[in-house]
């Protein structure tokens, strides 16, 4: 567990999950949650778990998991892709009651200044349980930076908003 809670901030707790199968299975190390780990905790974030799960039926379970403990936040990594393993998207989507699909846009449209094959990347944002806020991002180092210079812009404002605070 992970935290750097600023004194003047509710506490706001985060899960991240990691959807590779070869790094579940040690075949290579994982590079794409550290950062997200890093970016939450400089913004106060406590973030309760980093899991590493294989492609598919896991990732849906680690997610229900997550939401089943009132996290605030989850952040996928991983499977949004089009291969015949990329499943997170299908995983993610029975857990929201709401998409954010502006949101899923920006990612995309931001990471396309990048590189083109962010377009291909099929993840959802979105909230479940009136409270969690679920943000699918791609599984390479560059498309997590690129996506969480996007949440930057709009994730305190869209957390106090499901929280009821001012607006």
């Amino acid at each position: 567990m992970t935290t750097n809670t600023p004194t003047d901030a509710t506490p706001r707790v985060a899960q991240i999950i990691v959807a590779s199968t070869r790094a579940a299975a040690g075949i290579y190390p994982d590079r794409t949650g550290p950062v997200i780990d890093a970016w939450l905790v400089d913004r106060g974030w406590t973030v309760d778990a980093l899991h590493v799960v294989p492609d598919g039926d896991r990732v849906g379970q680690a997610l229900g998991a997550a939401i089943a403990a009132r996290c605030d936040l989850v952040i996928t990594t991983g499977g949004t892709g089009v291969s015949p393993h990329d499943e997170t998207p299908e995983q993610t989507l029975p857990h929201l009651d709401r998409l954010i699909p502006g949101l899923a846009e920006e990612l995309r449209r931001r990471g396309a200044a990048s590189t083109p094959l962010a377009l291909l990347s099929r993840g959802y944002v979105g909230v479940a349980r009136g409270r969690t806020v679920v943000v699918n991002l791609p599984g390479s180092t560059g498309g997590v930076r690129d996506g969480l210079a996007v949440l930057d812009d709009v994730l305190p404002h869209l957390i106090d908003q499901l929280h009821g605070r001012d607006h």
